[in-house]
């Protein structure tokens, strides 16, 4: 019975918890106040579906005859405990599945987020320069590295302005590859300098400039890309230890529930002569 409430009551709190959210802005429910829902909601439904338990395993019991009324008390209590151990192994391993999914979502958040915030930040800062570089890559779909050091098997000491599209995807691979390593070579910059120039007609000067500061916002980027895939799974971290931590409180409070509620049903049953 225990068991068959908690499972009835938990259905009802996930319906009324979908019913209160949205996906619009706007409308339903925060976050917050769907949270703070549910927690209250996993408190109560242990104080009711743990208290129902022990308050009918307390009452059914046969009346003990000659038994002092301290070890009366101590049975009672043993009774809605067990009572209460029992709906929560059979509870859990019903949902075993559910409960798995969830804990294994959360701590793939968070590890993919702390594994892989290196990765999104460079993809973050190289997406225009990677998309360049695929789009106009050619060589029968190589790898941006593969094309880089092909490209630089044919550089020309005088690019051609006439290869405009051909210039830009392979100078998108140079600064695709040299955001990844993390540094710019100085061949590469002198290079990308030139061929800026004989493009725009700017000065040797104020092309390296240009590739300076492209090089810098594109850092910023992803140092901003890697804060943000830093903060998400240290949120997941402190959403999934709450959520612990207050699942562990709803169990203590559903074992005082059971204990009592059962107590209070062997007392209810001596009371019938």
């Amino acid at each position: 019975m225990a068991t068959a409430t908690y499972l009835m009551l938990l259905v009802a709190g996930a319906g009324l918890g979908l019913a209160s959210s949205s996906p619009w802005s706007g409308d339903g429910a925060s976050a917050k106040a769907i949270g703070v829902g549910a927690i209250v909601w996993l408190v109560v439904i242990q104080i009711i579906s743990a208290g129902l338990g022990g308050y009918i395993a307390g009452r059914l019991r046969t009346k003990w005859v000659d038994v002092h009324s301290d070890e009366v008390y101590f049975r009672d209590t043993a009774h809605g405990f067990l009572v209460w151990a029992l709906g929560a192994t059979v509870s859990a391993f019903l949902m075993t599945a559910g409960v798995s999914s969830a804990i294994s979502g959360v701590a793939n958040v968070g590890a993919s987020a702390a594994s892989g915030a290196g990765v999104a930040a460079t993809s973050a800062a190289t997406a225009g320069a990677a998309s360049a570089a695929n789009n106009g890559g050619g060589a029968g779909g190589m790898l941006p590295s593969t094309q880089y050091f092909t490209d630089s098997l044919f550089r020309s000491d005088r690019p051609d302005a006439s290869q405009g599209d051909a210039a830009k995807a392979e100078v998108g691979r140079i600064v695709a590859t040299s955001i990844a390593r993390g540094s710019v070579t100085p061949e590469d910059k002198t290079y990308v300098a030139r061929v800026i120039a004989n493009q725009t007609g700017v000065d040797q000067a104020t092309a390296e400039k240009r590739i300076d500061d492209t090089i810098n916002r594109a850092k910023q980027a992803a140092d901003q890309a890697k804060q943000k895939a830093l903060e998400a799974a240290d949120a997941a971290r402190k959403a999934a230890a709450g959520f612990a931590l207050w699942a562990f409180i709803s169990m203590l409070i559903g074992a005082f529930s059971s204990t009592f509620a059962a107590t209070r049903g062997g007392r209810t049953r001596d009371a019938w002569k």
